[in-house]
C-alpha cells in the first residue's frame, strides 16, 4: 500500500464549506482523523487553494548574477512590511505544466526568453494552511536572451522592477533582511550551496 493510500485510510471528511471564492478558493473541512493508537479525532482546518506554481532564479555564470524582481505584496503590507518584496520570478500554472508556466512568466516578468531551465525540486511552501505545491526551476540567462522589459501583466495588477543583482550582494541583502521571501531565499542558498556560478 503506496503511503497515499495508507493516510486516506485514516481521513474521513464529514463536510467540506466554501467560505469565499473571490480571488481563490477558501474551504472549512471538517474530518475524522485516526490517530497512532487506533483512536479517532474530530478536527477542523481552513485550507486557501490557488493552484500550484513555479519559481526560477535566472543566473549568469559570466557576470556572477542573478534577476530578481521588486513588487508590491499587500499580504506583507498588512503583516508590517513596507509590502515592497523582491523576489525570484514566479507565477501560477494555471492550466500549464510547470516548465511551460515558467517560461511564460520569466519572459513577463523579466524580459528574458530562456532556452534552457531545469527544475531542481518541488516544496509546499506553506502547508498548515495553503494548499499550493511550488516547482524549483533554474535558468541561466544571456543578454541575447533579452527580448522584452519584462514588468509583468498590468491587466492583473503586476508592477514588477526587474533587478541585475551580484550573487554575493542578494546574499547579503539575504543576511540583513532587505530579501524576505522564503522562495526566493531557498534559490539563492541552493545557488550558493551547488557553485551554480563557478
Amino acid at each position: 500500500m503506496s503511503d497515499v493510500a495508507a493516510t486516506r485510510e485514516r481521513v474521513r471528511i464529514q463536510k467540506v464549506e466554501v467560505l469565499s471564492d473571490d480571488w481563490y478558493v477558501l474551504r472549512k473541512t471538517t474530518f475524522d482523523y485516526r490517530r497512532r493508537d487506533g483512536s479517532w479525532q474530530t478536527l477542523s482546518r481552513e485550507t486557501y487553494d490557488r493552484g500550484n506554481g513555479a519559481v526560477i532564479l535566472l543566473y549568469n555564470r559570466a557576470r556572477r548574477s542573478v534577476i530578481l524582481t521588486r513588487q508590491f505584496r499587500f499580504p506583507a503590507f498588512v503583516n508590517g512590511h513596507d509590502g515592497m518584496l523582491i523576489e525570484a520570478c514566479a507565477g501560477l500554472l494555471d492550466q500549464d505544466d510547470a516548465e511551460t508556466c515558467i517560461r511564460r512568466e520569466t519572459e513577463e516578468e523579466t524580459g528574458y526568453r530562456i532556452d534552457n531551465v531545469r527544475k531542481i525540486f518541488e516544496a509546499f511552501m506553506s502547508p498548515g494552511s495553503v494548499t499550493e505545491k511550488l516547482f524549483f526551476f533554474v535558468g541561466e540567462y544571456h543578454a541575447r536572451d533579452k527580448v522584452g522589459d519584462g514588468g509583468g501583466v498590468a491587466a492583473d495588477g503586476e508592477e514588477l522592477e526587474v533587478l541585475e543583482l551580484p550573487l554575493q550582494q542578494a546574499l547579503a541583502m539575504v543576511d540583513c533582511g532587505d530579501i524576505a521571501d522564503g522562495k526566493t531565499i531557498m534559490l539563492l542558498q541552493y545557488a550558493q550551496l551547488h557553485r551554480l556560478l563557478d
